[in-house]
């Protein structure tokens, strides 16, 4: 399986295009729509409602993107529908409604967020309810996961869509997990078994060795987080594409 070539071609909006100053919260409706309309392609997050629907949505907790507080997991999806991004007018929208707005028209990357909190194998019921909806979906589709668990399931559930690997330096000052859990990840030891094609690094983490030689095996890698051109021109002397806020990225020729 390989990456569609429009995840190497066309820049993606992290969180969708999100501006707070244009009203466009990350992973909003609103934000989605001007990616569309900008022809950029569209990265988002995935949670789980209490009822197990697909949520856009990045964090577990619901306070610092909301007035509420709690967890995302504890609301049923027409509570969580309800509640108000903060920057937008409308509410967190479920992955039904983002697939609907995109309709194929963008690369679309759905990023599944550890359902574990330990990155291990307590998850499926977010892979399971979003697998229903992404089987249907027609257009330039790729999912992934920081947990190589999740990236499993999703080769089950999903074994026609190109699924690859969020990986990261794994500083343990800068992760909730163990330091040994740290040290395993930051390999990226399960990318073959997990059946990836593509890796989405640390944009600051790069030069890796074990990323060059991932590459040279023939492994797509785009990378995360970008915020200027100048940033951009040093992520792609590795990486393929990257992941992008804060501007927009130059037409490339």
């Amino acid at each position: 399986m390989t990456l569609p070539a429009a995840f190497l071609d066309i820049p993606l909006a992290h969180r969708a295009l999100h501006d707070l100053s244009a009203g466009r919260p990350e992973n909003s409706r609103a934000a989605v729509r001007a990616a569309v309309d900008a022809g950029v392609g569209i990265e988002i997050d995935v949670q789980l409602s209490a009822d197990n629907k697909a949520m856009v949505f990045h964090d577990y907790a619901l306070e610092r993107l909301t007035p509420e507080r709690g967890a995302v997991r504890l609301r049923e999806a027409s509570a969580l529908a309800a509640i108000p991004l903060k920057g937008g007018d409308e509410g967190i929208p479920t992955l039904e409604e983002i697939l609907d707005l995109i309709a194929g028209r963008v690369p679309l990357l759905v990023e599944f967020k550890d359902q574990d909190g330990a990155m291990g194998p307590n998850g499926g019921p977010l892979e399971t309810a979003a697998a229903e909806l992404l089987g249907r979906y027609r257009g330039d589709l790729a999912v992934m996961s920081f947990n190589p668990h999740s990236v499993r399931a999703l080769a089950h559930l999903l074994p026609d869509v190109p699924r690859g690997l969020t990986t990261s330096a794994y500083r343990p000052d800068e992760w909730p997990l163990p330091a040994a859990t740290c040290d395993r990840l930051r390999g990226i030891p399960d990318y073959a078994d997990t059946g990836s094609c593509f890796i989405s690094h640390e944009a600051d983490d790069l030069n890796r060795p074990r990323v060059a030689e991932l590459k040279a095996e023939g492994a797509a890698v785009l990378c995360w987080t970008i915020r200027s051109q100048a940033e951009e021109d040093i992520a792609r002397q590795v990486a393929q594409n990257v992941t992008f806020e804060g501007y927009l990225p130059r037409p490339r020729s």
